[in-house]
């Protein structure tokens, strides 16, 4: 099925992906879903955090599946979006300002060389305060949907978290079951906040995470940490802008921002799974 097809590698944030243009809609997403965790795979393949189907669009310049590294279809990605959107306008697919067709809905999106700052909705269903039991501790945490869901735990010592270990026992949590949760420990400095993030789909620790980052910088902001604009330093030190007001109790105007780059690309042969 996509033997001989043209991918780009891009990365965001630390985020890196593997995309595809099928501009003329001819090949079915649940046929790509098998192939997925095999091209992703970093030591027997191209290796990615995620895979990206671009497709035509009748509501905006395009519409996207993504596709977790494991196979799993996500809602939205906030990093994986900045990589379309600088893609599309690469291609001549859209414009400096677009917008793209995701299952949460038009998301719109500005492209400024390797910069590129992506809206998103509102986040939803935050809950404060959740306390649950994880390896005989009890944890104290937050969460919101920022277009996936997200647990948020602010901790003194980041540097020596074995994020992998309690990220997976958070995310398979019965708290957050069915659906489970990806999982973003936190730490407060003076003019930012550090974050690493256990990815959900991707079943370990990434470099960064767009919706995780605006998750943390919210709560954060409830914290009383961070003021919007608030700069968040995921585990690759490559910086994200977190753009947001609060008014009435409500968050509004989401916006991430940041770098993206083409790292390369080429043609997908069998030997890649």
């Amino acid at each position: 099925m996509i033997e001989g097809l043209k991918f780009y590698k891009m990365t965001g944030g630390g985020n890196d992906f593997l995309l595809v243009a099928d501009l003329e809609d001819k090949i079915p997403p649940e046929a790509i879903k098998p192939i997925v965790p095999k091209v992703c795979h970093r030591q027997l393949s191209v290796g990615a955090d995620g895979f990206i189907l671009l497709k035509p669009s009748s509501r905006a310049h395009f519409r996207w599946h993504f596709f977790n590294s494991d196979g799993s279809e996500a809602e939205m990605c906030g990093n994986g979006g900045r990589c379309a959107a600088r893609l599309a306008h690469m291609l001549g697919i859209a414009p400096k300002e677009l917008s793209f067709e995701t299952k949460i809905g038009i998301v719109k999106a500005k492209v400024s060389g390797e910069n590129v700052k992506i809206e998103l909705p509102p986040p939803r269903d935050l809950k404060r305060d959740i306390r649950i039991e994880v390896e005989g501790k009890e944890l104290v945490l937050d969460f919101v949907n920022t277009g996936v869901p997200h647990a948020v735990l602010f901790v003194d010592d980041l540097h020596g978290l074995d994020v992998r270990k309690m990220g997976r026992a958070i995310r398979w949590h019965e708290r957050f079951a069915p659906a489970g949760t990806n999982v973003n420990f936190v730490k407060a400095e003076s003019t930012y906040i550090r974050v690493r993030t256990y990815e959900r789909g991707v079943e370990d620790e990434t470099l960064a995470c767009g919706t995780g980052s605006i998750a943390s910088a919210l709560i954060a902001f409830l914290k009383g940490y961070a003021q919007p604009p608030t700069k968040v330093i995921p585990k690759s030190d490559e910086p994200l802008t977190v753009y947001y007001s609060y008014e009435e109790g409500s968050f509004r105007d989401i916006a991430l921002e940041g770098k993206v780059r083409l790292v390369c690309e080429g043609t997908f042969k069998e030997a890649l799974w």
